[in-house]
């Protein structure tokens, strides 16, 4: 079992920037991958940023690159969302996600809110 704790979130005007935090309870180091998901009311929930584990990797859809950019602390065990440049169409839920051993996401954190006014 993995159980992860997001935090960071908060109200940020546009422009603005926030960094997420995702603690988790096991050592990130033997955790394939860990990823960002976020969901905005109404719509389904979405992948924002995904990592491997020795942090040669990263993935991130396509309307938050270059603006945000994820990172994990294996000693920390702990993985970062810097968002940057922040639209209100990144307000959402955002989850930490955990791929332990390379066969899809299947922990997930109670989700932090990020809203972002214009």
């Amino acid at each position: 079992q993995v159980q992860l704790v997001e935090s960071g979130g908060g109200l940020v005007q546009t422009g603005g920037s926030l960094r997420l935090s995702c603690a988790a309870s096991v050592r990130t180091l033997f955790i394939w991958r860990m990823g960002w998901f976020r969901q905005a009311p109404g719509k389904e929930r979405e992948f924002v940023a995904a990592i491997n584990w020795s942090a040669d990797s990263t993935y991130y859809t396509d309307s938050v690159k270059g603006r945000f950019t994820i990172s994990r602390d294996n000693a920390k065990s702990t993985v970062y969302l810097q968002m940057n440049s922040l639209k209100p169409e990144d307000t959402a839920v955002y989850y930490c996600a955990a791929d332990r051993t390379n066969h899809g996401f299947e922990y997930w954190g109670q989700g932090t809110q990020v809203t972002v006014s214009s």
